[in-house]
């Protein structure tokens, strides 16, 4: 094994190495926010049940929370792990095959630009207010928006790109291995 890099194999036509590097970052991060989430839950409700609450810790349990769900919808896109009408569309073939690969991507991209700019003013307005008790600007939590929405613009680029440059359909039929993410 030359390189462990948390990658999906699948629709590798659709995807540039590059951003593979962004995919493993991602998977990781995700990670680190579900067992960051999961312990500070722990931690929080067993403070509570001794009589001895640590009352930031709702605040970092959120900030997992958070980050976990916007960078994993990122990650997901990529993955083609999202919600995505897949069943049908890798039913057609030809132009209508192509037409609906495209139309589910710009829409999935349009949905990205509307993260980018309006989770970019919301950000800006998070700067305002202050989350209690850390007196953290609610920026923080709200940055991980436009964040996701530069990731799903990228990943719905990328395939958009490849998909028409080496068409949507894979080359090679996919097996159930390769419907799985796995360390490669």
């Amino acid at each position: 094994m030359d390189h462990l890099v948390l990658i999906s194999p699948r629709q590798r036509h659709l995807k540039w190495a590059w951003c593979d590097a962004v995919e493993a970052v991602g998977m990781i991060l995700c990670g680190i926010a579900i067992a960051g989430f999961t312990i500070t839950v722990f931690c929080d409700v067993t403070s509570r049940a001794i009589g001895r609450p640590w009352l930031w810790l709702q605040e970092v349990t959120t900030h997992f929370f958070v980050y976990g769900v916007f960078l994993g919808t990122a990650i997901a896109t990529r993955r083609n792990d999202h919600l995505y009408l897949s069943a049908i569309v890798e039913s057609m073939q030809g132009g209508a095959r192509v037409f609906f690969e495209v139309f589910t991507r710009l829409a999935v991209l349009g949905v990205a630009i509307c993260l980018v700019v309006f989770g970019y003013i919301n950000f800006r307005h998070g700067f305002g207010s202050a989350r209690m008790p850390s007196l953290t600007p609610e920026a923080s939590l709200t940055v991980a928006i436009p964040i996701c929405g530069l990731l799903v613009v990228l990943f719905s680029i990328e395939q958009l790109v490849n998909g028409l440059r080496n068409g949507f359909p894979s080359a090679a039929p996919e097996t159930s291995a390769d419907t799985e993410g796995h360390l490669v």
